[in-house]
């Protein structure tokens, strides 16, 4: 085993600290990374949970005094996020940023499909037992998700005389989009519930890292000039982002 591995091999170690703020109680998931060069905290919108990353060298004593000191900055972080959607009827979530309530539509045969309904409400139809429902529509959110993508993509890789490789879609918390400089884009699949301006530029801005692996002003320069609603995409993204997180968990 390298010298490296074994200077930073750990004993077994817990993978979550107890906190406690007040009245309150918080499991903190433990992360240990490799590159970090201090302790940090951070929210996990989807999971609910705050992770803490310690450095290469940083101690289980180390990270629970540096948790406990910030009780109330995760208490207040972990009280605004947005109350969950979970995928179960009569659950409101968005497609393309269009509200579409959920029916359970147990005797009929099929999937998940859209339907509106002559008041003009859209409704997302789902088929099969109960227990299927909450699977059934993220299978399906992630279908139409890599659909869009895949086309508002290769439309861009066109247009820019690159090539796209490959396109993966996740549920990452962190960033909307990736890319590799050998062709490989990732996506979160919470995209398909924002408006389709925000998809597209989502790939558009991912496609122009083949032409600029970088956020220089060259990079913009190319977003801009192959996609027209880049302020608009942005601007939602920073006001309705965080809400998009919500959908598809349970509290």
């Amino acid at each position: 085993m390298a010298l490296r591995a074994l200077l930073y091999r750990r004993p077994t170690e817990p993978s979550t600290i107890v906190v406690k703020f007040g009245s309150q109680i918080f499991a903190i998931r433990l992360r240990r990374h490799r590159r970090a060069r201090r302790y940090t905290l951070r929210i996990h919108p989807s999971d609910r949970e705050a992770i803490l990353t310690m450095p290469p060298r940083g101690t289980i004593a180390d990270a629970r005094d540096f948790a406990h000191r910030h009780g109330g900055w995760i208490a207040a972080r972990l009280g605004r996020l947005p109350k969950a959607a979970p995928f179960q009827p009569g659950v409101t979530v968005p497609l393309r940023g269009v509200p579409h309530k959920i029916v359970h539509r147990a005797g009929v045969r099929g999937t998940v499909w859209t339907e509106t309904r002559d008041s003009g409400e859209r409704i997302l139809c789902v088929a099969g037992g109960l227990e299927h429902i909450d699977r059934r529509v993220h299978d399906f959110l992630k279908r139409e998700a890599r659909n869009d993508l895949h086309k508002a993509a290769d439309a861009y890789a066109s247009e820019l005389g690159v090539k796209v490789k490959r396109i993966s879609i996740r549920d990452q918390s962190s960033r909307w989009g990736s890319c590799t400089s050998a062709g490989s884009l990732s996506f979160s699949w919470r995209l398909i519930l924002a408006p389709s301006y925000v998809l597209d530029y989502l790939a558009a801005h991912e496609v122009a890292h083949l032409v600029e692996m970088n956020h220089s002003p060259r990079f913009w320069k190319v977003v801009g000039r192959i996609c027209r609603h880049t302020e608009r995409a942005k601007n939602w993204l920073d006001v309705h982002g965080n809400d998009l997180h919500r959908y598809g968990i349970e509290d």
